[in-house]
Formats: structure tokens, C-alpha cells, sequence
């Protein structure tokens, strides 16, 4: 596959996904990007969130699958790079898939109240790609000690997405755990436009 068809994967995975995080809210009046999560706004009650869901989300998953896994074979080669991009494919764009598949109850149940079987799945996929996809990340800069400066930014990028990880699981309920939410993934996209731009000015094989 050519590096700009590569490039172009990624953009278009991550523009999917901004643009559905940014549509969910206008189904609803009183929808606060401060205090409500992402997911809420593809709650299996909600007006579009079947579009969002398997329109934007899940196609969203599987751009970022295929260019992470693909661009592999486009970087230095590193077990370190395979490893970390192998295992943010699984936990950060198959983990995107699941939950598009799999969305939360009405509100997103936060007490998990009698939960739904949609519910419980979308929150073990939500957990595994917050805790593990930072560990990726992280693995990945390291992969790229001494032969790029991403490494820098991947390391950065892990760091800065653990901490805010921990503040938002330290304090679900509080009235701004839905900014942390989108600090996070804008952490993870800027990481994924990065790499996109990295493997398009990659000399072809």
C-alpha cells in the first residue's frame, strides 16, 4: 500500500471520529462536553446514535486498525514498534469497533445499575483501551530510541494520557470528567496524525 493511501487512512479514521464526537451532542439540548462522556451521546436510547455508531465510529475502528497495522512495514524495523502499533490496532481501534457495536445503556448506567450485556462489554472495552492503549504508545517511543524524534512525542503523548486517565478514573462523577475524556483522546489522535505524517514522508520500500 502506498504511504500517501496510508496517510490518508489515518486522516480520514480520526476525522470520522472528531466528527461524530462533535455531531452526538446535538441531539440533545442540555448535552455538556464538560460533564457528560463521548459514549453518552451513542447511548442505545438516543435519536442518531445508530448512525454515529456504525457510520462514524465503527468505520472510524477500522481505518485505524488497518493504518496501524500496515504501517508496520512502512517504519524502522523495531520489535518494540511492532508490538506497540500491533497493540494499540487491538485496544484503541478494535476497542472502537466494539463499543460502536456494543454501546452503553440510556445515560451510560455510571452506577451500573442491573446493566445490559452491551453495557458490560462496552465498559470492559473502554477500560482495556484506556489502561492498556498509553502502555502501546509508550512501547512504541521506545521502539523509536535513536531513530526518530517521534520517539519524544510517543513518550510525551503516554505519559500525559496516563495522568489524565487517572483523574478521570479517581473521579467518574465529577462535573468535568467529560473534558478529560476529550483531552485524552485528542492525545490519542494527535498521536495518530503524527505517525500518519511520519509514515507519508517514509521513503517508499
Amino acid at each position: 500500500m502506498k504511504n500517501i493511501v496510508l496517510f490518508r487512512i489515518a486522516i480520514i479514521g480520526v476525522t470520522l471520529f472528531v466528527v461524530a464526537s462533535i455531531l452526538g451532542g446535538f441531539q440533545f439540548e442540555d448535552y455538556s462536553i464538560f460533564s457528560m462522556l463521548i459514549s453518552e451521546s451513542m447511548a442505545i436510547d438516543t435519536p442518531y446514535g445508530w448512525i454515529l455508531r456504525y457510520f462514524f465510529y465503527v468505520p472510524s475502528g477500522i481505518l485505524i486498525v488497518l493504518f496501524s497495522l500496515v504501517s508496520i512495514a512502512k517504519l524502522p524495523s523495531s520489535r518494540l514498534i511492532t508490538i506497540g502499533l500491533t497493540g494499540f490496532a487491538i485496544f484503541y481501534g478494535l476497542g472502537t469497533i466494539i463499543v460502536g457495536f456494543f454501546p452503553c445503556d440510556a445515560g451510560c448506567n455510571k452506577d451500573f445499575i442491573d446493566p445490559s450485556v452491551s453495557q458490560v462489554i462496552h465498559n470492559i472495552s473502554g477500560l482495556l483501551t484506556y489502561t492498556l492503549a498509553p502502555v502501546f504508545i509508550l512501547l512504541t517511543g521506545f521502539g523509536f530510541k535513536g531513530k526518530s524524534s517521534f520517539s519524544n512525542r510517543s513518550i510525551l503523548t503516554a505519559i500525559l494520557s496516563i495522568v489524565f486517565i487517572v483523574v478521570m478514573f479517581s473521579s467518574p462523577d465529577s462535573g468535568y470528567v467529560g473534558l478529560v475524556q476529550r483531552i485524552i483522546e485528542t492525545l490519542f489522535i494527535s498521536w495518530i496524525i503524527g505517525l500518519a505524517y511520519l509514515v507519508k514522508r517514509t521513503v517508499e520500500n
